[in-house]
């Protein structure tokens, strides 16, 4: 899924919060070095800084999941109004003790009001009403900020929970599917006593060997999944032999290429379902599976019977499937053009073909 990314490693997540802290100096340093040196202000935001930093953890990792997150509405809002409130005498404590007397004896631009200011007694500085909600704002500032990043990730984290158990569900169809129709042909072949059952048994296992231990990854190697292709191809023409004219191609370079598994098998299993008949006089299904760069086409066709089974083509539940995962999958990057004529059925899939990064060579040294 194409999507903004947010890494799940612990060295990611500390790297984001000490840029993010950083970025926080920096902008009050600039923003406060009006008042003063760049230096000064820098000096004074060490001072500051640290207690955004405990006021935004205490809020997004505690007060969030215990309480908000728990519908523990009204101990949220209590805790959250005592801690703004703690957090702001302390920050007017800050400027009371550390920045006030700093800035006063070495700031050259200072401003008069500050000198006045400081004559006051300590009650009256640290109650000012005006002084007081301007410390809350700043704190609130802050805190905000970082708490919609945060929320706007847990957002994302439940999005995409939500999307991957949608498309385990979709690919978890496609093995009692594929797994119904496959076992459909050996019932067709043991009804004829057909020395060719076993062959099938074999076939069937290593397609489900790679569809159980293989297909739980995101994606797989290309030359894997065409590999699979052909290993159900050739289990179809067991069954068929000459009743089928069937063309398989296969062109271009498949090497260091991925795709989502089990992509193109309801294509390729639509075609056979739909394009053979025991009443057909001439059955065919033409497959194509062109890779140019990292461009794939797959191009099938296949003959359809003059009289359709209502049953036999109702639901569609394997190309339904394949619509949702390749719009979850590559909302972007592909293309699904399907042709359903009297006498023929046309299926074009286009697909942005990931590259798979390859390993770096070690140097020996003798």
């Amino acid at each position: 899924m194409n999507s903004v990314p947010f890494s799940r490693l612990k060295v990611d997540r500390v790297t984001a919060h000490v840029v993010f802290w950083i970025f926080v100096f920096i902008a009050f340093t600039t923003i406060y070095s009006v008042q003063s040196t760049y230096l000064i202000s820098a000096r004074n935001n060490l001072f500051y800084v640290p207690l955004h930093i405990v006021y935004f953890y205490l809020v997004a990792y505690w007060l969030l999941p215990v309480y908000l997150f728990n519908a523990r509405y009204i101990s949220f809002a209590l805790y959250l109004l005592g801690i703004m409130f703690m957090v702001a005498v302390m920050s007017r404590l800050v400027y009371i003790w550390f920045v006030s007397p700093y800035l006063i004896s070495h700031s050259p631009n200072i401003n008069w009001g500050y000198i006045e200011e400081a004559k006051h007694t300590f009650w009256q500085r640290l109650t000012d009403r005006v002084s007081f909600i301007n410390a809350l704002k700043a704190i609130n500032m802050v805190m905000w900020f970082g708490l919609v990043i945060k929320l706007f990730k847990l957002w994302y984290e439940r999005k995409q929970a939500a999307l991957q158990a949608e498309l385990n569900a979709l690919k978890g169809q496609v093995h009692p599917h594929f797994l119904f129709n496959t076992l459909n042909n050996l019932y067709a072949l043991t009804l004829n006593n057909s020395p060719r059952s076993p062959q099938v048994v074999m076939g069937l296992s290593e397609m489900l060997r790679y569809m159980l231990y293989e297909c739980n990854a995101d994606s797989v190697p290309l030359a894997k999944e065409i590999l699979m292709l052909q290993q159900f191809v050739d289990l179809e023409k067991l069954r068929y032999e000459d009743r089928l004219d069937l063309s398989f191609s296969i062109s271009g370079d498949t090497s260091q290429k991925t795709i989502a598994p089990l992509l193109m098998l309801p294509l390729v299993e639509n075609a056979f379902k739909h394009g053979t008949s025991e009443s057909m006089g001439d059955s065919w299904i033409n497959i194509n599976i062109n890779i140019t760069g990292d461009n794939l086409q797959l191009k099938i066709s296949n003959s359809k019977p003059e009289i359709v089974n209502p049953e036999k083509y109702e639901g569609h539940i394997g190309l339904e499937n394949l619509k949702k995962r390749l719009d979850l999958l590559y909302p972007a990057a592909h293309k699904l053009k399907i042709l359903d004529d009297d006498d023929a059925f046309l299926a074009v899939l286009e697909l942005k073909l990931q590259t798979q990064p390859q390993p770096k060579q070690q140097m020996v040294t003798a």
